[in-house]
């Protein structure tokens, strides 16, 4: 029997159009067995013979329903398969926005990341090349070319800097140690040279804490005051040069302010 869906909302076909439809199938079916007693002479024979039951009314009957069943068994099917269809779909779309949510959050975490690095090389970058004072909370109580004849040119070629002995010593900024010891006039003695050419000196010291060729950062200890040299108390001897030689001093105080220390 061939079952056929119109397009839409489907129906069942009326009662009198089933039956129809199902007689006439069954009589196909039946082809020669029950047509042959419904066209046959004796079902006519006298009118007042009750007609035979043939069983056609039965199967009619029968056919119907089984054409219900079939009908809602494909229904049911097909409602079925749109909806694991749907739920594939849905699930599908859920996949793909926790993906898109994870690549979002692996995007910011990797912006993230980076502005921490470039904070932390910013920031490492400032402290490098910030300079600081020599003697944390001192003062300069020698001033640069004050005169006496306590040194051999006349003049001071350097400041000093209020320190009791035993005081810490602190590299001024960024730079590599080119001389560590015995300094004559200057007892021991550091001077480095700063990252940006220009050298710094320390003088007077009761004990030396770097070596030539080491690098040092702002604030980094190097040594000790003391009270060695040409010295008549124990303070620290501070000079500004152009090279790492005496005589190429420039106003360390005016140095160190340009530099944005407070002195």
């Amino acid at each position: 029997m061939a079952l056929t869906r119109a397009t839409g909302k489907h129906r069942r076909p009326s009662r009198g159009a089933r039956t129809t439809r199902n007689i006439a199938g069954i009589a196909t079916i039946a082809a020669s067995g029950v047509m042959a007693s419904v066209s046959s002479p004796a079902m006519a024979a006298t009118e007042d013979a009750a007609p035979a039951d043939t069983g056609l009314r039965q199967a009619v009957v029968i056919g119907d329903e089984l054409a219900y069943r079939l009908q809602d068994q494909a229904d049911a099917q097909q409602e079925a398969a749109e909806a694991a269809a749907a739920r594939e779909r849905s699930a599908a779309e859920a996949q793909e926005r926790a993906e898109m949510a994870k690549q979002q959050a692996e995007v910011r975490m990797k912006e993230q990341h980076e502005a921490r690095e470039r904070a932390a090389r910013e920031a490492e970058r400032k402290r490098l090349n910030t300079f600081v004072a020599p003697i944390t909370g001192s003062y300069v109580s020698t001033a640069y070319k004050a005169s006496s004849g306590l040194w051999s040119s006349g003049t001071h070629s350097g400041v000093d800097f209020h320190a009791d002995a035993g005081t810490s010593v602190h590299a001024v900024g960024m730079g590599t140690v080119v001389e560590a010891g015995w300094g004559g006039a200057y007892g021991n003695n550091i001077v480095i040279r700063m990252h940006d050419g220009t050298y710094t000196q320390y003088g007077h010291l009761s004990s030396i804490g770097v070596s030539v060729g080491q690098t040092v950062v702002p604030g980094q200890q190097i040594g000790l005051s003391g009270n060695t040299g040409n010295s008549t108390g124990a303070h620290l001897h501070f000079e500004a040069r152009t090279s790492p030689d005496y005589g190429s001093d420039m106003d360390p105080v005016a140095y160190l302010r340009s530099h944005g220390v407070n002195v």
